[in-house]
Formats: C-alpha cells, sequence, structure tokens
C-alpha cells in the first residue's frame, strides 16, 4: 500500500509562486508516473501535470499551465513537486497528486482512471 501527503497549499495573491509537493510512504517503484490533478469548485477534476519514471524522466502538462508550472521529483525522498509561477485566480482549486505503479502511456495521463494512489488534496487558492 502506498500512502501520498500533499503539502504546500495557500492564499495567496495573482502573479505569485507556490512550490506543492507530493510524499510518498509504502511501497516504492522501479517505473511509475505521479499526476497532479486539480479540482475548482463546482468543476470537474482535470490534469495538470505528469512525469512518467522508467530510470529517466519525461513530463507531460496541461495546455493552460505549460509554461508556468514544473513538475520534478525527489527520487531519494519519494518526493514529487509542482512549481506553479505566475499564479492566476483560475488555479484556484484543490490540488490532487496521484500515483501508478507503471509507466502508462500519454494517451491515458489525462482523466485519473489509471492512477492507483490518490492524495488527500491541498487547497490553493489565488486572489486577483
Amino acid at each position: 500500500q502506498v500512502q501520498l501527503v500533499e503539502s504546500g497549499g495557500g492564499l495567496l495573491q495573482a502573479g505569485s509562486s507556490l512550490r506543492l509537493s507530493c510524499v510518498a510512504s509504502g511501497r516504492t517503484f522501479s517505473s511509475y508516473t505521479v499526476g497532479w490533478f486539480r479540482r475548482a469548485p463546482g468543476k470537474e477534476r482535470e490534469f495538470v501535470a505528469a512525469l512518467r519514471w522508467i530510470g529517466y524522466s519525461s513530463t507531460n502538462y496541461a495546455e493552460h499551465v505549460k509554461g508556468r508550472f514544473t513538475i520534478s521529483r525527489d527520487g531519494a525522498e519519494n518526493t514529487w513537486y509542482l512549481e506553479m509561477n505566475r499564479l492566476r485566480p483560475e488555479d484556484t482549486a484543490v490540488y490532487y497528486c496521484a500515483l501508478a505503479n507503471r509507466r502508462l502511456i500519454v494517451s491515458t495521463l489525462w482523466d485519473g482512471e489509471d492512477y492507483d494512489y490518490w492524495g488527500q488534496g491541498t487547497q490553493v487558492t489565488v486572489s486577483s
């Protein structure tokens, strides 16, 4: 079993930066996919970014965060990060990290169904 815990959320102004963390405990995997998703009030969950690992990283981003958000890993600490820059009010949401115990193909990154574990989420609120 794997537990994921997100942290780093907060209330901040538009244009600010924030880094979210996702720490995994329990089993570790030689290949995996970590995704960040978010759910805004009254909206469906949406994909933000993913990092696929099989000895090296490959990353994918939703169009609306490309160039502003960066997903990264600290393999030694079983920790993944979502660095968010130039935040906008529309980035306000609960952010979740998710883990799949394999390297997902790109077409399955977006909808969340293929991820095996989820964190409890961390709130990010961006004021204008």
